[in-house]
């Protein structure tokens, strides 16, 4: 089982310094080879770089640079150049499926962020002083750094990356470990309906509320981007304003992770399967495609686009996405189950007769059988539809 454990750092103003250098020498270096594949294709030859190459020129690189390039590990410059490749590979993957294909971009130092060490010992080193209580990491040309370890680490650390988020660094660990063992049973199954009103509403009839953190922010927000884009360009009054707004969004986005960690636990420690509709949250935060008036260019009809873009906004602040992720993370560690199942009409039958029809569902909240007369919360009904759903796909499995 592959795990990641995330460490706040906390270096010294050197090592801030010199953590803050290589990012910008790995940004350059990413750069340069971004732009060697642009004026290769560009020639009349049509010449194709690919990684292997790029990879082989390195120690010319290191040479001829030896106070920035050379100063580096070796391999994460390697991992550099293999994230440029991945970048274009799902450049063609992309076009050849029809896509947008999003030719890849330079990056300024500002959106570089992360710089990877593809094995522990190599470049880095995790725990490098273990005779010491305080824990501490070692970088190639920046020395040991101190690490905030909250929790061990289990298993055997494969790879090592830092990541700058505003004015912290964080260092970001994969490792190998065993699969641990189950947590004791509890005979329980669940089914849950994701929704807006509430985050998500179970088959027992219990509901989760939405804690719609982006919108409580949304005032803070909206005040420190127009602060922002009041500022001029390349001044200092303006870098803190990127500041601003950046933490900010950090902060939405901590509470938001930590609700949907709390959510998930809860789940997982009370029920052995859980059952929830197989969401595809791209689709459903697409905007309308716009409508042109026939016979007058440049005009358009009325298709709904502002009323879907504070749905949109909706949908992308109650992080569907996120919490389907966490949960199965902490369903794979605990040795839960979890299904996912076809959305389609969950919250339209009936679960008494098994009627389906829109007319079942007057309202938002109000699930009435046009059949039977069953009446219920609709969220409710969508969660047990989803549950039958998911024990029938279970039980086909398994037969």
């Amino acid at each position: 089982m592959i795990r990641a454990y995330k460490f706040l750092m906390r270096p010294t103003v050197r090592q801030s310094q010199a953590l803050s250098e290589m990012l910008r020498d790995h940004c350059s270096l990413y750069n340069g080879a971004l732009q060697e594949r642009r004026d290769a294709y560009r020639h009349v030859s049509r010449t194709t770089v690919r990684y292997g190459q790029q990879s082989a020129q390195l120690k010319a690189v290191r040479a001829f640079d030896p106070e920035r390039q050379g100063r580096w590990s070796f391999s994460s410059q390697q991992a550099t150049l293999r994230r440029l490749d991945k970048a274009f590979a799902a450049f063609f993957r992309r076009g050849k499926a029809g896509e947008k294909p999003g030719y890849p971009r330079f990056r300024s130092v500002g959106r570089f962020d992360t710089v990877d060490f593809p094995k522990d010992g190599d470049g880095c080193r995790w725990n490098a002083t273990p005779h010491d209580p305080v824990t501490r990491v070692r970088f190639q040309g920046v020395g040991h750094v101190r690490v905030h370890q909250h929790r061990p680490v289990v298993g055997k650390v494969k790879t090592v990356s830092v990541k700058r988020e505003g004015k912290r660094w964080y260092v970001v660990l994969v490792a190998e470990r065993a699969q641990p063992k189950p947590i004791p049973a509890t005979g329980s199954v669940v089914g849950i309906d994701m929704g807006l009103a509430h985050f998500l509403a179970d088959s027992d009839g219990r509901f989760v509320p939405n804690p719609r953190h982006g919108r409580k922010a949304a005032t803070k927000l909206s005040a420190a981007q127009q602060a922002l884009s009041r500022c001029k360009r390349g001044s200092k009054r303006r870098r803190e304003a990127v500041q601003v707004v950046a933490r900010l969004h950090r902060k939405v986005r901590r509470q938001r992770l930590d609700h949907a960690h709390k959510t998930a636990l809860d789940l997982i420690r009370e029920h052995d399967v859980i059952a929830h509709e197989d969401l595809t949250i791209r689709n459903m935060s697409k905007t309308p495609t716009p409508k042109p008036v026939p016979g007058k260019p440049g005009a358009f009809l009325p298709n709904g686009a502002g009323a879907k873009a504070g749905l949109n906004r909706s949908i992308a602040d109650a992080g569907w996405g996120v919490f389907l992720a966490i949960l199965n993370a902490k369903a794979e560690s605990a040795g839960r189950e979890v299904m996912a199942v076809d959305p389609r009409n969950t919250s339209r039958r009936c679960p008494e007769c098994g009627h389906t029809a829109k007319e079942n569902r007057p309202t938002q909240e109000k699930f009435h059988c046009q059949e039977c007369g069953h009446q219920a919360h609709a969220d409710t009904v969508g969660a047990l539809n989803v549950l039958r759903a998911g024990l029938a796909r279970r039980e086909a499995q398994t037969a």
